[in-house]
């Protein structure tokens, strides 16, 4: 008999109804006992109900086994590789797809140009409703937020008495960024984490952003931009003022609450709907999805 036995597919959860990422560093990930196990460095022994959590993040010094990845992959559950204190976020694990039907969606609105610049203007419409985006082009939405987005920081800089001087840093010479921009690149990472593994789950396609086009996950990057502003950016500027200098726990924790506080695991399915004028995905077979689902 196997250790872990493959969960029916009627039965896992949805994105929208797991509960936030688990992050995990330095220790092992295996299987034992008909269940995912975590052993920490520090002797802490974790038994992780996988089917239910969105994603597993894992961070330094973490090694995993085959059957580990598998028992995740046949729960449909995400695991995202972060750098050290999560400040980069690395790659993800695909997750099985029961059907075709939304990387077909994707990639078909993807390629159609008119289609691929509404979808753009509707996420800068999401994040900012005021503003008139008939008319405009990807780069000039572009434009836009960039000048929305440094408007925000120089606001948040002020409420919080953080010392802000631009989005600034040097990969190469990490320990020369100052505190808010080590805090701001930890909390971005694990919020990418998490939006790529609600993207994943639901069968969208990482690599076809509609407006970023560089690197290999544009759709993960145009997602999270539309929740930075009410999740991993305050959870920075906040962070940073209650302890400069954070290694990045307290900024993940600040995070979780800021997820949490606005229900992310459920409006992400739903806006991600909205954009595509679609149903919401699920994780059955089409032959088992009721008649309002994507056929």
């Amino acid at each position: 008999m196997p250790l872990f036995e493959r969960p029916p597919l009627e039965t896992l959860a949805p994105a929208k109804d797991r509960w936030t990422p688990v992050y995990l560093e330095h220790g092992r990930l295996e299987v034992d006992d008909s269940s995912v196990k975590w052993i920490g460095a520090d002797g802490l022994l974790c038994r992780l109900p996988v089917a239910t959590v969105s994603a597993l993040v894992l961070g330094p010094g973490t090694t995993v086994t085959h059957a580990a990845m598998k028992a995740c992959a046949e729960s449909n559950t995400p695991v995202c590789w972060t750098g050290e204190e999560s400040l980069r976020f690395y790659a993800f694990g695909l997750t099985p797809n029961h059907t075709n039907d939304m990387p077909r969606l994707h990639a078909e609105a993807w390629a159609d140009k008119r289609r691929r610049t509404r979808i753009a203007r509707a996420m800068f419409k999401l994040r900012f409703p005021d503003v008139d985006v008939e008319g405009r082009s990807v780069k000039e939405l572009r434009g836009m937020e960039g000048l929305r987005v440094r408007t925000l920081y120089a606001e948040l800089g002020l409420k919080h008495g953080v010392t802000w001087k631009g989005r600034n840093y040097d990969r190469q010479n990490w320990a020369m960024a100052d505190d808010i921009n080590r805090a701001l690149s930890a909390a971005n990472a694990s919020l990418y984490a998490l939006c790529a593994a609600v993207i994943t789950s639901l069968g969208y396609v990482p690599a076809l952003g509609f407006v970023h086009d560089a690197g290999t996950l544009p759709f993960v990057y145009d997602v999270a931009d539309l929740y930075k502003h009410l999740t991993s950016i305050p959870a920075a500027f906040l962070a940073t003022r209650q302890a400069p200098g954070d290694d990045g726990a307290l900024v993940r924790k600040l995070l979780k609450e800021k997820v949490e506080e606005e229900r992310l695991l459920q409006r992400l399915p739903r806006d991600l709907a909205g954009l595509f004028a679609t149903d919401e995905a699920d994780p059955q077979p089409a032959a088992s999805r009721p008649p309002s689902a994507i056929s």
